[in-house]
């Protein structure tokens, strides 16, 4: 299984040498495209970090139809 695992290996070799193909820009701007695509998607990320604190916070009424209830609020919860 070896032998066969080794023929595999260079023949894919071989073929690797004969199908090269240059790019069509030099790698630099392939890089500089890709940090540039990653930094626009940092700054969006960014530019909604405080869209949470837009409004003050509103107490949650009880819903009688939610299907899993808050039992985490220790009966502080507004009643309506």
């Amino acid at each position: 299984m070896l032998i066969q695992l080794t023929g595999a290996v260079l023949t894919a070799a071989e073929m690797a040498e004969e199908h090269h193909v240059e790019l069509p820009a030099s790698p630099y701007v392939y890089g500089g495209v890709i940090f540039a695509a990653f930094l626009l998607m940092m700054l969006i990320t960014v530019s909604f970090t405080n869209v949470g604190n837009r409004h003050e916070a509103e107490a949650e009424h009880v819903d009688p139809q939610r299907q899993f209830p808050n039992k985490h609020d220790h009966g502080q919860a507004i009643q309506d």
